[in-house]
Formats: structure tokens, C-alpha cells, sequence
């Protein structure tokens, strides 16, 4: 049974979806969610299922301590699922090509530090885009740039607000991360 640690940040919704999806699945589990924040829901999530959570500080991520649990654990795949922070080079090089992430837009356009969330949707809306996206990717040493897995594309010519682009965007996010990830886990 492959083993997923998802790092958050805030709600979870994609952590909540990847759960449920691998719990009717034999293929692999949610062992650990690591989180920045000691306020975020998707530590509530964690408790709810009977997840190992991880809470930790920037000086924590950066200096050890991360991964040092992240290695008592050996996951198959870590998953950024809404993390806010800059993911750490130790980290990528001790799991390669196993960190990866899920950007609420068509790469590589809407990407890089300070994009994310509504931030990515407001500026794709003040753009008066035609469609975004999302997109899966390998993490690497700087934000949004590693390779590609995945992008699915979405028509929002009919959005009148960054919101409602928002609304889209995440349907799309909860109806292929977790098919991305069994395939990813497939194919290790």
C-alpha cells in the first residue's frame, strides 16, 4: 500500500477529496498531513480520519525537523494541496520527482511567488481570459516551474466575477487530483 503525505495550509477540500478517494481505494492511503498552520481546518480533517498531523514553523521546514518526519514516515508521494510556502530544496532532493503539486490555473501563465488562491483568479478575470485551468506539476526549486503532469482546461467566458472562476476552477481540481495521483502512484 503506497503511502501520501499532503501538505496544506488552509481548508483542505482537495486534502478532504484525495482522502476519501484512496480510502475506497487499495492502491495507497493518507498517512500524514503537514501543515504551516496550527489554525488550518485540514488538521480537523487529519483528526476526523485518523491521520499522523504535522504542524511546523518556516524555521522548522527549513531546517530539518520536516524532513526528519517526513523520513520516519518514507512516503510514496507528497502532495501540495493549497501550501502556501516555498517547499524546501532538502526536501525535493530527498523525494525526487515525488513532490508534487496542484496550481489553480494553466501553467505557465498565473503562476509564481504570490500566486494562489484568489489572488491567481482576480488577476485571471482582470485579464478578461476566455479560459484557465489547472494545472499538476513536479516541484522543484522554484514556485510553479517544475514539469508538468497534468492540465485540464475550463471555458469562464461566462464568469462575471473572480469567484465564480474560483467555483470552476475548483470542481475541476476536485474531479482529477485524485485521479492524477492514482496514476502517479501507478506508475512508481
Amino acid at each position: 500500500m503506497k503511502k501520501i503525505v499532503i501538505f496544506a495550509s488552509g481548508t483542505g477540500s482537495n486534502a478532504e477529496k484525495i482522502i476519501l478517494h484512496f480510502k475506497k481505494s487499495n492502491q495507497g492511503n493518507v498517512v500524514g498531513i503537514f501543515s504551516n498552520n496550527p489554525h488550518a481546518k485540514v488538521l480537523e480533517l487529519a483528526k476526523i480520519h485518523d491521520i499522523q498531523s504535522v504542524v511546523f514553523d518556516k524555521q522548522e521546514l527549513n531546517e530539518g525537523y520536516v524532513l526528519q518526519e517526513l523520513n520516519k514516515i518514507q512516503p510514496d508521494l507528497i502532495v501540495l494541496a493549497g501550501f502556501l510556502w516555498k517547499f524546501p530544496v532538502s526536501i525535493i532532493v530527498q523525494y525526487p520527482n515525488k513532490v508534487i503539486n496542484i496550481h489553480p490555473a494553466l501553467l505557465p501563465n498565473y503562476g509564481g511567488k504570490g500566486m494562489y488562491g484568489m489572488y491567481v483568479h482576480k488577476a485571471v478575470f482582470e485579464n478578461s481570459e476566455k479560459e484557465t485551468g489547472i494545472t499538476i506539476h513536479y516541484v522543484n526549486e522554484n514556485y510553479d516551474e517544475g514539469a508538468f503532469i497534468f492540465q485540464k482546461t475550463i471555458n469562464i467566458e461566462n464568469c462575471v466575477t473572480p469567484e465564480e472562476i474560483a467555483k470552476k476552477v475548483h470542481q475541476l481540481e476536485h474531479q482529477y487530483f485524485s485521479e492524477v495521483i492514482s496514476e502517479i502512484l501507478n506508475t512508481q
